[in-house]
């Protein structure tokens, strides 16, 4: 049986020394070696590496948009549609909303739950 290897969260400056060994060597293995991190997290960093060189090599967070903001425009639409139709739930205005918005792929009913209480239209 394999034990397997654990690896800590990396650092910057080893992320760094990551992918300037894989622009030297084009080995994605002797980088990982070098800079002790596993392929997995080589392969997660990429893209930002790629995209953002160095700078995308930082924290995560500052690189990412956060996924569940919603746009106030959505927001106000599920906010006057409940208004229109009150006896609608939240399943029947996601549906209402993920057919409006098609660019959006589907909203969810927990979104709109969520809309809704901040409103104060959810019991």
């Amino acid at each position: 049986m394999n034990k397997r290897v654990y690896y800590p969260k990396t650092t910057v400056q080893q992320r760094l020394h990551l992918f300037k060994v894989w622009e030297k060597t084009g080995d994605v293995e002797q980088a990982c070696t070098a800079a002790r991190v596993s392929r997995s997290t080589f392969y997660y960093w990429k893209d930002r590496f790629v995209t953002h060189g160095d700078a995308g090599l930082s924290e995560e967070r500052q690189l990412l948009a956060p996924a569940n903001i919603l746009p106030e425009a959505i927001a106000e639409e599920i906010v006057s549609m409940k208004k229109r139709n009150p006896t609608w739930g939240k399943w029947q205005i996601a549906r209402e909303i993920s057919d409006r918005h098609p660019e959006r792929l589907t909203m969810s009913p927990n979104t709109v739950r969520r809309v809704l209480t901040a409103a104060g239209l959810w019991w």
